[in-house]
């Protein structure tokens, strides 16, 4: 596995994906100079956190993003090389941000989210299996019994992890913890999961950016008196966090809890986050 360099004079290279290739990488750069890489599942996460450490200033930039500014050149060749050369175009047209990595206990809460997100997959699709092994109305006994097992082991697995991210999110969030909890809706896994995915809110500067990144912000789609579309939310950010919202809406949509309790506490919240000057 192979990575593609094109640097601002044209010149292109080409380094294994791994600690030599870093290596030698890293020979050609000094520290004025800047490295942009678009975002590549897990694979580009060694080489980024190899060049921070090193302390190169670095921007890892959205696929999507790369993607559409590829498109307007209208290229008819799409290979590594020729995507190398035209992020580089890219980085010297479009006004970058600087990426910072995550800390180690926020990359060891994202790690243990994402398994506990295949376990619950997992526990559905054992629950499912199980149940339609019972509808036969004769089920094989083994058959069960190893079903039964199978979701006891998946289920306990999930327990561990849930109570190990609590310890972790408590050590570094537990003030933001505390107040989540306090809004109608809102229990110990649903504000650890916000904690989680928001980086205990740490990222964002205005409720406006939380609201984009969870797609909670409306699309509005007009062009003269032809085109007059519904406005619609947003479903181009975090899914999970969209999903964890909507979930604890149907929890306040009790008669217990009326609709100003909830904007109320909400509000107090936002605002203690990111206060008006």
């Amino acid at each position: 596995m192979v990575f593609d360099v094109t640097d601002s004079n044209g010149n292109y290279y080409q380094f294994k994906n791994s600690a030599s290739g870093f290596k030698k990488y890293v020979k050609l750069l000094d520290i004025n100079s800047h490295c942009v890489m678009e975002a590549t599942g897990y694979y580009h996460y060694q080489l980024a956190y190899f060049l921070l450490e090193s302390g190169i200033k670095l921007f890892v930039e959205n696929p999507l993003l790369v993607k559409r500014f590829i498109q307007m050149k209208l290229s008819n060749i799409k290979t590594d090389k020729s995507d190398s050369k035209l992020i580089c175009e890219y980085a010297k047209q479009v006004e970058l941000k600087l990426w910072k990595g995550n800390f180690k206990h926020q990359t060891e809460c994202l790690q243990m989210t994402r398994l506990l997100s295949v376990y619950k997959k997992q526990s559905t699709m054992l629950k499912n299996k199980l149940h339609g092994e019972v509808v036969l109305g004769n089920p094989f006994k083994a058959v069960v019994q190893c079903l039964k097992r199978s979701l006891k082991h998946v289920q306990k697995e999930m327990k561990n992890l849930e109570d190990k991210l609590m310890v972790l999110v408590k050590e570094s969030h537990q003030d933001v913890l505390i107040r989540l909890k306090t809004i109608p809706g809102t229990g110990n896994k649903t504000a650890v999961m916000l904690v989680v995915l928001t980086d205990g809110f740490d990222r964002f500067t205005s409720g406006s950016e939380l609201c984009s990144y969870a797609s909670l912000t409306s699309i509005i789609r007009q062009s003269g008196s032809s085109l007059k579309g519904r406005p619609r939310i947003s479903k181009m950010d975090n899914q999970k966090l969209r999903n964890l919202l909507v979930m604890c809406s149907f929890n306040v949509c009790k008669p217990a809890c009326r609709l100003a309790d909830i904007i109320r506490c909400v509000g107090i919240f936002m605002s203690d986050l990111w206060p008006k000057e």
